[in-house]
C-alpha cells in the first residue's frame, strides 16, 4: 500500500498518561519506531510536543476517547496536524493489545492513509458549541421537572390537566399554589373560579370538577415546591446562558450573518440556526461534499448487505445534537402554510414511506441546502421550487401545453381523429 505519511505519530490517550509512537518510513520496507509516554499535564504535553517536533513529526493521529484528547489537542493544534479518529475505526483486536500496541497500530494505519479524520471545528465554534449543548441539556432537565410536577398532580387525583391546554399556565398556577396553601381538602368554588382567565372562565365547572376531592399530604406538598423551586432555577439558567449566546453570536459578525442566512430557510427559527452553526460551523471545505455532511449528521440509510441480502439500513447514531434540530425544523417547515415546498416535498414522500422516514428525508433536505447556502453564499432557492410555488397563470399554461401533446400522441397513434383543417 501507499504510504500517505513518511513520519507520523500514533497516541493512545487516557485520563493521566498518554503512549506515543512515532513511525518513520526512510528507505527500507519496513518503517522504524520511537516510543514514549508522557503525562497529561501540561508541562508533560509541551515535552510532548517538543518531542515530536525534534523528530521532524507533524502529523498526529490519536482516537478520541471521551473528553481526555481535548487538552492534547489544545496545545497540539498551533504547529502540528492532529487527526481525531473515531475510535471504531482504529480498534485493536482482542486479546493482543496494551497501550503500546495501540499507540502503534494507530500509528501503522495513519501512516496508510486509512484513518478517516474526524470534523473538529475551530475554538471560537466549539466555545459556542459548549453552550448550545448545555442549553440543551437545561432544556431536557426543565423538561423532566414538568413531568415529575405533572405527575405529582396526578397522584393526589388532581386531574387538572385534563382541561386545560397547559398546566403552567397563569390559571392552573394560581389555582395548584392555592391548593397547596389549603390545609384541608376542601376547596372554595368561587376563590377558583376567580382565579380562572380569558377563556377559561366558560370551563369553571370542569375545572372544579377535576379537583374535587383531591388528596395531598404535607409532604406531597412540600415535594411539589422543592420541584417547582428547581424548575424556576433552571429557566433563570437557561435565560443566563440565552445572553451569553447572543453575546457570542452578536460579536461575531459571521456568525451573525450566517445565522441570518439560515433563518431564510422555512422551518429555521435562530435558535434552530445558532445550534446548526455550533454543529458544523460555517466552513464548508470541511466537509467534501454535501452527502458526507449528511452522513456525519446521520440522517444517511446504513450499508448493510452480505450474499446479496440487504440487512438493517437504519440512519446512525451520529449527530446527537444536531439531528434534533434539523427533525425539529422539518417538523415546523412541513406545517408552514407562507412557503409550502417542503410540505409538498413531505406530502408526496409520507404516502410512499411513512411519517418518520419522510421527516428524516425533509431534515436531509434543509441540510443539504444549508451546505449549498454556506458554500456559495447563495440565498435559499431549491431549483425546483417554481414547480410548488408557481403562479395561476403559469400553471394554466402548462396544463394546455400538456393537453396538447396529449392529444397529438393520441392522434399518432389513431385514437383520436385529425383535426379537421380550418375553412378558408
Amino acid at each position: 500500500m501507499k504510504v500517505t505519511y513518511q513520519t507520523c505519530c500514533g497516541v493512545d490517550v487516557h485520563k493521566s498518561f498518554l503512549v506515543a509512537t512515532i513511525v518513520k518510513t526512510t528507505g527500507g520496507i519496513e518503517p522504524s519506531y520511537q516510543k514514549k509516554r508522557f503525562s497529561t499535564f501540561n508541562n508533560s504535553i509541551l515535552k510532548f510536543k517538543q518531542w515530536l517536533l525534534d523528530n521532524d513529526c507533524h502529523d498526529v493521529c490519536m482516537e478520541s476517547t471521551g473528553k481526555y484528547w481535548v487538552p492534547v489537542f489544545n496545545l497540539l493544534e498551533d504547529e502540528i496536524n492532529v487527526v481525531i479518529a473515531n475510535p471504531k475505526w482504529v480498534k485493536a483486536v482482542k486479546g493482543n493489545k496494551d497501550d503500546a500496541k495501540d499507540s502503534k497500530w494507530i500509528g501503522d494505519l495513519f501512516r496508510l492513509g486509512l484513518v478517516r479524520g474526524s470534523y473538529v471545528p475551530c475554538k471560537k465554534i466549539r466555545i459556542l458549541r459548549e453552550y448550545t449543548r448545555y442549553r440543551y441539556k437545561l432544556v431536557s432537565c426543565r423538561s423532566s421537572e414538568k413531568n415529575r410536577y405533572q405527575n405529582a398532580l396526578t397522584v393526589c387525583n388532581v386531574a387538572l390537566d385534563s382541561v386545560v391546554s397547559d398546566i403552567f399556565g397563569k390559571s392552573s398556577t394560581s389555582i395548584i399554589d392555592y391548593l397547596l396553601e389549603q390545609s384541608g381538602t376542601s376547596i372554595n368554588h368561587e376563590e377558583i373560579a376567580s382565579k380562572l382567565l380569558r377563556s377559561l372562565k366558560s370551563k369553571e365547572d370542569a375545572v372544579i370538577e377535576s379537583i374535587e376531592g383531591y388528596q395531598m399530604t404535607d409532604a406531597q406538598k412540600y415535594r411539589m415546591r422543592l420541584v417547582r423551586a428547581h424548575m424556576d432555577y433552571i429557566t433563570a439558567e437557561i435565560n443566563d446562558v440565552d445572553k451569553m449566546i447572543e453575546n457570542m453570536i452578536s460579536s461575531n459578525p459571521d456568525f451573525e450573518n450566517a445565522v441570518q442566512f439560515l433563518c431564510t430557510i422555512p422551518g429555521v427559527k435562530r435558535d434552530s440556526a445558532i445550534t446548526i452553526i455550533s454543529e458544523i460551523g460555517t466552513d464548508m471545505s470541511q466537509f467534501s461534499s454535501s452527502k458526507r455532511l449528511c452522513c456525519w449528521a446521520g440522517l444517511t440509510p446504513g450499508s448493510n448487505e452480505s450474499a446479496g441480502k440487504k440487512k438493517s439500513v437504519r440512519i446512525t447514531r451520529a449527530g446527537v445534537y444536531l439531528k434534533p434540530a434539523l427533525v425539529q425544523c422539518a417538523h415546523a417547515a412541513v406545517k408552514s402554510d407562507k412557503s409550502p415546498y417542503y410540505k409538498k416535498k413531505y406530502d408526496s414522500l409520507v404516502k410512499r414511506r411513512g411519517k418518520k422516514r419522510a421527516i428524516i428525508a425533509i431534515a436531509r433536505m434543509i441540510l443539504t441546502a444549508i451546505y449549498q447556502m454556506l458554500s456559495t453564499g447563495e440565498q435559499w432557492n431549491p431549483s425546483d421550487l417554481y414547480k410548488i410555488d408557481m403562479p395561476i397563470a403559469l400553471v394554466e399554461k402548462q396544463k394546455a401545453k400538456a393537453i396538447k401533446q396529449a392529444k397529438k400522441l393520441l392522434q399518432r397513434e389513431g385514437l383520436l381523429p385529425p383535426d379537421e383543417p380550418l375553412a378558408s
